[in-house]
């Protein structure tokens, strides 16, 4: 029988080619936007309203989902977004609503489908975080301490369904060609003191994302990870980053090195 997946923020870029791949593959792909009317004539799977910041839209979401589905297999959480900006100069009231969106809308929407995989004694939650949930970048602390608190609590949520076989996993991207660097969100504020380092970092940032993979290797370990009978918790993909999480761990001298290196030769 098909398996049942949801994949939260399935109507563009990533989730959208995610999505499509799936339901290709011959899964049971129910989607979610926060506006699906403008994408439903559009894609070939399901899409259901969602705002994973939102706890009415949860609950409806999850009222809707249950009388198209009686079972879910896995879900994929995938919706999230970007805020750029150095740290001390990002208000905190932005820096919340990064977490808002990546971390408690994330969290929210297990916590409305957990009973339901409880329930069941079966299910698979698999998470897209990021390798900036592994290591610092300047420019994207928000971003990158959101996706620390997220790799944090799926790491504890992973031992606390073992008893009720339902798994728990973490892919880690780095450079992927996506949109998320088109709908990033900048912070309304600067200090000019940041202003050259800022520039070198966006600059460096553009031309990662100007070089980046076809995001097709991410789908396909994600299909990996559905199929697979034990899956890893952690799933590191993307040129070099093995590499890069190893020397910040074992090599952090030399990490530093490498990254100030790359911020010389960044052209703004």
């Amino acid at each position: 029988m098909s398996k049942t997946i949801v994949i939260t923020g399935a109507s563009s870029g990533f989730g959208l080619q995610l999505a499509s791949e799936l339901h290709r593959k011959g899964f049971t792909v129910i989607g979610t936007s926060r506006k699906p009317q403008s994408y439903e004539s559009d894609v070939p799977f399901k899409l259901i309203k969602l705002d994973i910041t939102d706890d009415n839209s949860i609950k409806q979401f999850t009222n809707e989902l249950f009388k198209l589905v009686s079972r879910v297999d896995v879900l994929i959480n995938n919706a999230g977004c970007l805020l750029t900006g150095m740290a001390e100069e990002t208000p905190i009231e932005q820096g919340k609503q990064q977490f808002e969106t990546n971390f408690w809308g994330t969290v929210k929407i297990t916590n409305a489908l957990l009973p339901h995989f409880r329930n069941q004694k079966y299910g698979h939650i698999i998470t897209v975080s990021s390798i900036v949930g592994l290591i610092g970048p300047p420019n994207l602390s928000y971003y990158s301490a959101s996706k620390h608190a997220v790799e944090g609590y799926f790491k504890a949520l992973r031992f606390e369904l073992m008893p009720f076989n339902v798994q728990v996993s973490l892919v880690e991207p780095s450079w992927f060609r996506t949109n998320i660097g088109e709908n990033a969100v900048a912070i309304n504020k600067s200090i000019s003191d940041y202003d050259g380092y800022r520039e070198k970092w966006i600059a460096f940032t553009n031309d990662g994302i100007k070089n980046a993979e076809n995001p097709t290797r991410v789908t396909r370990l994600i299909h990996k990870i559905i199929d697979s009978k034990q899956p890893p918790l952690k799933n590191l993909v993307g040129k070099m980053s093995g590499t890069i999480v190893f020397l910040q761990n074992y090599a952090p001298k030399l990490f530093e090195k490498s990254m100030l290196s790359q911020l010389t030769k960044a052209k703004t």
